[in-house]
């Protein structure tokens, strides 16, 4: 979360959410994992952004308000976000009023199960990424997951997942208002589609 929001905070006004409200939980792998600048300065000066989110569903119908909809990484998303029909709708509400509907990591998993009014699955057809089996691999935890993100964003999007080169390397996909990222190194570029994409 804290590279989008390095490059968006500036430009926007940025609404955090999260299942419950509240308190969102932090993975404390990837406090570990990564210490880079702008990592370090977001966990130690912006912890009110998830320390005081607000509930979910305080946003359904109302995406007027709202230029995109983005979804961080971290395993997090996987558990609490993947089959939470409030996310469904939302995400279904910001595709269908053409606003960007965003995703970074393992956040695009979230978007695995969402269909549309028309009942046709939001990613037939489209073009995503999101993190990848050799990554999952790399990490460990390919067991402790509900499945592996490119299974299932390969399945959805009818074969049309893609990724970097090379394990870790940046790979942001824009498939109309569609933005994925494919890992960590990809999260500053999935803020910059946004940003273009949102016209900031």
């Amino acid at each position: 979360m804290a590279h989008p929001y390095h490059v968006l905070e500036p430009k926007t006004e940025i609404v955090v959410a999260s299942p419950k409200g509240g308190e969102a939980p932090l993975d404390p792998a990837s406090v570990e994992m990564f210490k880079d600048d702008v990592s370090v300065n977001f966990l130690n000066t912006k912890q009110n952004v998830w320390k005081s989110t607000h509930k979910l569903d305080e946003f359904v119908g109302k995406t007027k308000e709202f230029d995109a909809i983005f979804y961080v990484g971290g395993h997090g998303p996987m558990f609490d976000l993947v089959d939470n029909a409030t996310s469904q709708q939302l995400i279904r509400e910001f595709y269908e009023s053409g606003k960007v509907v965003s995703a970074v990591c393992h956040g695009p998993a979230v978007f695995v199960n969402v269909k549309l009014s028309d009942g046709s699955h939001l990613l037939q057809g489209k073009t995503v990424t999101g993190f990848s089996t050799a990554e999952e691999t790399q990490v460990g935890l390919t067991e402790a997951v509900p499945f592996l993100p490119e299974d299932g964003l390969n399945k959805a999007s009818g074969g049309k997942f893609v990724k970097a080169a090379e394990p870790w390397g940046e790979k942001v996909v824009v498939d109309g208002k569609i933005i994925t990222g494919q890992n960590p190194a990809s999260a500053t570029g999935v803020g910059e589609a946004i940003a273009k994409a949102i016209g900031v």
